[in-house]
C-alpha cells in the first residue's frame, strides 16, 4: 500500500530527499543553460572562471577555487584547456612567484561579452519556473547554501586543527598522569619487596 502525505516524508522516499532534488534540479539548469548557450557557448563551469577573472584580473587557481566553488583539480584541468583554447592567459603572479595568476585573453573576453545575454536568458527561464513571490526566497536560501559551502573547507581545517589540538592536550594529560603515577609505584614495589624479605 502506497502511503501519501506526511507519513510519505517520513518514509525518505526520493520525493523527499534534499540530495536528490537538488540533484535533478541542477541538471535541469545546466540542460536550460547548455540550450541557451549553444553549441559555441562556453559549458557553465567555463562561464564561471570568465566572469570570476573579468571582475578581478590575476586571480590565482586557488582564488577561482574559491570564487567559482569549482574543485581544485577540475579547475585545474579546466584553466589548462581553456588557456590552450586562448580564451585565458597564465602568467606568475606579481604577489606570490610561486603561483599562476589568470588573465582574460581578447578572445575569452569577446566570448564572455557574447555569452551574458544568453546566460541571462538561461537564468530568466529557470526563475520563471517559479511563481513570482517565491524567486526572491529561492535565490536567497541558495545563497544560503552556497555560503555554507564556501564555508565547508575553513570549518573542515577549523576541526582538523581542534582536534590535532586535543589529542596533543591528551597524550600531554596521559604523560602527567603516568608521571605521577611513577613514585606511587616505585613506593609500592619498595614495600612489597620489603614484605617478601625473610625475617631473621
Amino acid at each position: 500500500m502506497v502511503k501519501s502525505g506526511k507519513q510519505a516524508r517520513r518514509s525518505g522516499t526520493l520525493a523527499d530527499s534534499p540530495s536528490h532534488l537538488m540533484h535533478r534540479v541542477l541538471q535541469l539548469a545546466l540542460d536550460i543553460y547548455a540550450e541557451e548557450a549553444g553549441d559555441g557557448g562556453p559549458t557553465q563551469r567555463q562561464f564561471a572562471v570568465m566572469e570570476a577573472v573579468s571582475v578581478r584580473s590575476g586571480l590565482t587557481q586557488t582564488d577561482l577555487v574559491k570564487a567559482t566553488g569549482i574543485d581544485r583539480s577540475t579547475l585545474a584541468d579546466l584553466v589548462a584547456r581553456m588557456t590552450t583554447k586562448g580564451l585565458l592567459a597564465r602568467q606568475r603572479s606579481s604577489l606570490d612567484a610561486r603561483a599562476m595568476a589568470v588573465s582574460l585573453s581578447a578572445e575569452g573576453q569577446a566570448l564572455l561579452e557574447a555569452a551574458r545575454p544568453r546566460v541571462e536568458a538561461a537564468d530568466k527561464r529557470i526563475m520563471g519556473l517559479l511563481p513570482k513571490a517565491k524567486r526572491e526566497g529561492f535565490l536567497e536560501l541558495l545563497g544560503e547554501l552556497a555560503a555554507s559551502a564556501d564555508a565547508a573547507p575553513e570549518q573542515a581545517r577549523a576541526e582538523a586543527k581542534a582536534l590535532k589540538k586535543a589529542q596533543k592536550e591528551a597524550r600531554k594529560a596521559e604523560k602527567s598522569a603516568k608521571k605521577a603515577a611513577e613514585p606511587v609505584k616505585k613506593a609500592r614495589k619498595v614495600k612489597k619487596l620489603r614484605t617478601a624479605e625473610p625475617v631473621a
